[in-house]
C-alpha cells in the first residue's frame, strides 16, 4: 500500500507489527506482509522489488485508493484491476501508453487503471485518462512491472476515493472514510482464498 492512511485498518485488523524500517516500512504477522511504499511509481517499484528480493512472497496484492477517471463509479466502489496503462510512459513503437496486465481472480467487478507520477486533480486530466482507463492512481503500473520482472503473481484492488472535482482535502477525507471498507473486503473476500 502507498500510505499509512490506507494501511492503518490492515495493521490493526491483522495485528501487524513493524519489523523493518528500511528500505520501506514493513509490517508482518505470520506469513502476511504489508509494505508501505510511499506515493509514486519510483517508490512503488522500490518497495515491491525490495519486498520480493528480501521476503520471496508467492503473490503481491496492491490495494488502495484510486480516483474515478470518468463516470459510473462512486466513492467506496472496489474494483479488481485487469489492465494498467502508464500515461506518462509512451510505448516506443506506437503512439500509445505502455500497458501492463496484472493477474486476475474470478468473481470481482473489474476496471482498468491509468498510472502516472502526477496526481489527477484537474478534471481535464481525468477526462484525458478516461480515454484509456476507468480509474487513476500513482503506483499500480510500477507494482505490476516490478512483479513481472521477478516472476511473481500480482493482483490489484482499488477503492474509489474520489471523482471529478475532488480536491486534496476531500480525497484524504474519503480515503479515511473508506479505508475500513477496503480492509473488510480484503479480510472477507480475498484472504480466505489465499
Amino acid at each position: 500500500m502507498a500510505t499509512k492512511i490506507e494501511a492503518e485498518p490492515f495493521i490493526k485488523g491483522f495485528g501487524l507489527a513493524l519489523v523493518e524500517k528500511k528500505p520501506v516500512p514493513l509490517y508482518a504477522a505470520g506469513p502476511l506482509l504489508l509494505a508501505l511504499s510511499g506515493i509514486g511509481k519510483t517508490s512503488a517499484a522500490i518497495a515491491t522489488a525490495a519486498l520480493i528480493e528480501r521476503h520471496h512472497p508467492s503473490a503481491v496484492f496492491n490495494c488502495g485508493a484510486a480516483g474515478a477517471a470518468g463516470g459510473g463509479f462512486s466513492v467506496g466502489d472496489i474494483l479488481h484491476i485487469d489492465r494498467v496503462y502508464e500515461l506518462d510512459r509512451p510505448h516506443l513503437a506506437a503512439d500509445r501508453p505502455v500497458a501492463h496486465k496484472p493477474d486476475t481472480m474470478r468473481g470481482f467487478r473489474r476496471a482498468s487503471l491509468a498510472t502516472r507520477d502526477r496526481p489527477f486533480l484537474e478534471d481535464d486530466d481525468r477526462r484525458a485518462a478516461s480515454v484509456h482507463a476507468d480509474l487513476v492512481d500513482m503506483e499500480g503500473a510500477a507494482v505490476v512491472q516490478a512483479c513481472r520482472a521477478f516472476g511473481v503473481d500480482v493482483y490489484l484492488f482499488k477503492i474509489v476515493s474520489d471523482t471529478h472535482g475532488a480536491g486534496t482535502e476531500e480525497i484524504i477525507g474519503n480515503m479515511i472514510a473508506t479505508r475500513g471498507t477496503m480492509f473488510e473486503f480484503f479480510r472477507d473476500r480475498i484472504r480466505p482464498g489465499l
